[in-house]
C-alpha cells in the first residue's frame, strides 16, 4: 500500500533572497507567493517551493539546512528547445544538455544549470 501520493512543497534554503527570487521568477517562471508572516514560496502547477533564508529559516526546519545542497527536476511546461530559447535569452548559462535521462514515469531529455546558491537544476520535457 502506498502512503504518499504527490509532493507538496519543498523547502529551498538561500543565501541571497533576491538572487534566488530572480532566478526561480524570471528564469524559471514560477509565480512568486507570499504568506504567513512575510514568508515567500515559488509557485509551479500544483507545487510550490517554500524560501528560507540561511540563518532566519521558519520552525521547524531540517536538521541540517544549506544552501546548494538540492538536485533538483522539473518537467517543462513547454518544449525544451523554447527552454533552451529563453535560458539563453537570460543570459543564463546551461552546464550540461541536453541529454536523454531517465525520469520517475518516462524516459526525458534534460538540460542543466545552477541556480543562485549552486543548486543543480534539471529542466526536462518527456520522450
Amino acid at each position: 500500500m502506498a502512503l504518499i501520493d504527490h509532493l507538496d512543497h519543498l523547502v529551498l534554503t538561500c543565501i541571497d533572497e533576491t538572487a534566488t527570487r530572480h532566478f526561480y521568477t524570471e528564469v524559471l517562471g514560477m509565480q512568486l507567493e507570499t504568506f504567513g508572516a512575510g514568508r515567500s514560496a515559488f509557485r509551479f502547477g500544483k507545487q510550490k517551493i517554500n524560501l528560507h533564508v540561511r540563518g532566519k529559516e521558519f520552525e521547524p526546519k531540517a536538521h541540517l539546512p544549506v544552501s546548494g545542497a538540492l538536485d533538483l527536476c522539473f518537467i517543462a511546461a513547454v518544449p525544451l528547445d523554447d527552454v533552451i530559447a529563453h535560458l539563453n535569452q537570460c543570459d543564463w548559462p546551461i552546464i550540461e544538455g541536453p541529454v536523454e535521462r531517465t525520469g520517475a514515469t518516462q524516459k526525458i531529455r534534460s538540460v542543466y544549470v545552477r541556480d543562485p546558491d549552486l543548486n543543480l537544476i534539471e529542466i526536462s520535457e518527456l520522450v
